[in-house]
């Protein structure tokens, strides 16, 4: 995957655009059309100490997901990605759609602070590789820059 094309693109996107929602909405779409082999693509928010869900690509699913719980909440409690090659290994992983089996997670940051996460699925065991991780991060990072500055 070229991450740099991807992050200039990302960045061609929403720079200067004022509106937050609707460019993750854009950037939920450029993940989903733009990697292989994913099923799930988009935002959880941080709203009143629990993440909520934002714009989305894919499946329905979960409205709410609590701090500390599933690799959405370990990664916004940690303040760390977490990038799981089996999420049926993972202790805790919740489900929301069963066609998924490896997953990453990047927390999203605002002043330091977390402030919701990038959530990507595959339908695939041992996706996402420390490659992906690095990209996907430079990618949260143009996010960061752009709309949470």
């Amino acid at each position: 995957m070229d991450y740099e094309l991807l992050c200039s693109q990302l960045h061609s996107l929403i720079n200067g655009v004022p509106h937050r929602i609707a460019n993750l909405a854009n950037a939920a779409a450029l993940l989903y059309h733009g990697l292989d082999r994913i099923n799930w693509a988009g935002f959880y928010l941080i709203e009143d100490g629990i993440l909520i869900l934002g714009p989305f690509q894919g499946k329905h699913a979960c409205i709410e997901i609590p701090l500390g719980r599933g690799v959405c909440g370990t990664a916004a409690q940690k303040n760390e990605t977490v990038l799981v090659k089996d999420v049926h290994e993972f202790e805790g992983h919740i489900a929301c759609d069963s066609a998924s089996n490896s997953e990453i997670v990047i927390p999203i940051r605002q002043n330091g602070k977390v402030i919701g996460v990038l959530d990507i699925d595959s339908p695939v065991k041992n996706r996402f590789s420390e490659s992906d991780k690095q990209g996907l991060e430079r990618f949260v990072l143009v996010l960061q820059s752009c709309l949470f500055s």
